[in-house]
């Protein structure tokens, strides 16, 4: 099933919150409210699709501070903080932090700027729900399997593998076959292209199978 996008919206000011969860709402989003940023992060909502569109000011954390503890908690998000004339250095602060985006009142580009965040969360939920299923194929591999698709990715013909790894070019056949058959490939470029793409997805320092 589809995760549900969420735009969780967070202002102390009642009646903005009221406002801005009609018009989103009007514009068919779901939309939850908090009252400050440690309401949210108390309640830890499902963070999977969705954006968080924040004051910048509030009392407790400001949006600046709430932008900051999101990253130290890896949670991906875009965050957009919402902004007043004299609260733009702020803002501008919350984009250096990792903010996907700010808005002056009055918010004119509102909509746009949200479907934008949420098309980007989209992506991404897409995107690491794509690398989990290449690195559990990737885990099904055998240690043989690993060492054939290791040289594949760089490009060496059956024959090389054979010598390189004291086999037949048939046996290195049936693993490169076994292979493309667990990673789910259609051809060989799209094998080349997983592992490059969870060679990519490794942390730094983490050493490859």
């Amino acid at each position: 099933m589809a995760e549900v996008a969420l735009v969780h919206v967070i202002d102390d000011d009642e009646a903005m919150r009221e406002s801005l969860s009609l018009l989103l709402e009007s514009a068919g989003l779901s939309v939850q409210t908090y009252a400050s940023a440690t309401a949210f992060l108390a309640a830890l909502p499902n963070l999977d699709v969705g954006c968080v569109l924040t004051d910048v000011q509030m009392p407790g954390l400001n949006g600046l501070e709430l932008q900051r503890r999101l990253t130290k908690l890896g949670i991906r998000l875009p965050v957009i903080v919402m902004t007043g004339h004299g609260d733009v250095p702020i803002a501008v602060e919350a984009l250096k932090a990792g903010a996907a985006d700010f808005l002056e009142k009055p918010f004119v580009q509102l909509l746009a700027v949200v479907s934008s965040a949420l098309a980007a969360s989209e992506q991404t939920h897409d995107e690491a729900i794509a690398m989990a299923r290449i690195a559990e194929r990737l885990a099904s591999l055998t240690p043989r399997e690993r060492e054939v698709l290791g040289h594949l990715v760089t490009g060496h013909p059956n024959k090389t593998i054979a010598y390189d790894l004291g086999a037949s070019p048939r046996t290195i056949e049936v693993h490169r076959a076994r292979v493309m058959e667990k990673m789910r490939a259609r051809s060989l470029s799209e094998l080349v292209r997983m592992a490059i793409a969870a060679e990519g997805a490794r942390p730094p320092g983490e050493p490859s199978h």
